[in-house]
Formats: structure tokens, C-alpha cells, sequence
């Protein structure tokens, strides 16, 4: 039977992918993609919510009513997951990531959110929401910039690598 991917069929390729080259992968990911899985614990268990997210480098944020139960998760305990995925034809096209971390809430009082707000489409919830473009969003932004991230695209076992790649930021210079 004739193979569609025959690289497929090979050992799987235990090779690491350089780090700006990953991080250049999950970034056309984030960019590429709009809905994720978000992750969280409560008081009732594991709660894994659909979300629309946008990014801002490696970090993704979304917006969410104050009385939703991820909320109340997220203050009780601030560690997430998040699942992003790429649609998938078949094992050749899989590719996502999970983004581990800790979810930060910013109030609408807060001067981190400007930097962030500049990144989120905001201007399309208004209009789907009736709201006048003229005014900036008065909400609490959530923002998580990952601890880690494993990402997973099985084409870049073509070119010999692991389809697997854990990704770490980069620790800061002591000064």
C-alpha cells in the first residue's frame, strides 16, 4: 500500500528543534489560531472551558465575566493549562501546544491592561456586543504568560526533529 507521508513510517526523530526556531512555530500558532481550551481546578474539579484568546508574544489573554466559574477558579488557584490546536486533516497536519502556568487578573483599573489591550481585538467583542468603538474596554483581562510549553507538529519530523519540543523562557541575566 502506497504511503501519502512515508517519513511517518520512520523511527520518530528524538532531535531538538533550536529555540528560536520554536519559539518561531508557536508563534504562527498563536497567531494562526483564536480558540483554545482553558483548563482550570475548582472546587467541583478539573474545569476545561472553550475560550477565545488572542496573544502578545508567548502570553495569551482573554476576557471573562467576573461571576463565570473559570473566574472563581482562577482566583481560588491561579495555575492553568491551556490547549491551542491547529484543525487537524490527519497525523501529518497535527500541531498545538500546551501552555502551563499561572493565569494573572487585571482589573479595569489596572496600567498593565494598556499594553495588553493594544494586542486584543477588542474593537470586534464591541461590535458584537452593541458597544460604541469610542470606548476602550472596562474589564478584567487575563493574562497568562507560560512557565512552559510543549508543543507538538508532527511535520517537522520531515526535517529530523522530534515531533514533541518542550520550550522554557529563557532565564533573565543576574545583574
Amino acid at each position: 500500500m502506497p504511503l501519502t507521508n512515508p517519513w511517518l513510517a520512520d523511527p520518530t526523530p528524538t532531535r531538538k528543534l533550536p529555540p528560536d526556531r520554536l519559539e518561531e512555530r508557536i508563534r504562527n500558532l498563536l497567531s494562526s489560531q483564536n480558540m483554545c481550551v482553558l483548563a482550570t481546578t475548582g472546587p467541583d474539579g478539573p474545569l476545561a472551558t472553550p475560550v477565545r484568546f488572542y496573544a502578545l508574544d508567548l502570553a495569551v489573554m482573554f476576557t471573562a465575566s467576573p461571576r463565570s466559574p473559570k473566574i472563581r477558579n482562577l482566583i481560588a488557584d491561579p495555575r492553568v493549562s491551556v490547549g491551542i490546536f491547529a484543525p487537524l486533516v490527519g497525523l501529518a497536519s497535527s500541531r498545538g501546544a500546551q501552555l502551563f502556568g499561572r493565569a494573572r487578573l487585571l482589573g479595569p483599573e489596572d496600567p498593565e491592561q494598556i499594553r495588553y489591550w493594544e494586542a486584543f481585538r477588542w474593537e470586534n467583542e464591541h461590535a458584537e456586543r452593541g458597544r460604541p468603538l469610542t470606548e476602550p474596554p472596562a474589564e478584567t483581562l487575563i493574562v497568562i504568560d507560560p512557565d512552559r510549553i510543549v508543543y507538538t507538529e508532527h511535520w517537522l519530523r520531515r526535517d529530523g526533529f522530534a515531533p514533541r519540543q518542550t520550550w522554557h523562557p529563557t532565564p533573565a541575566p543576574h545583574a
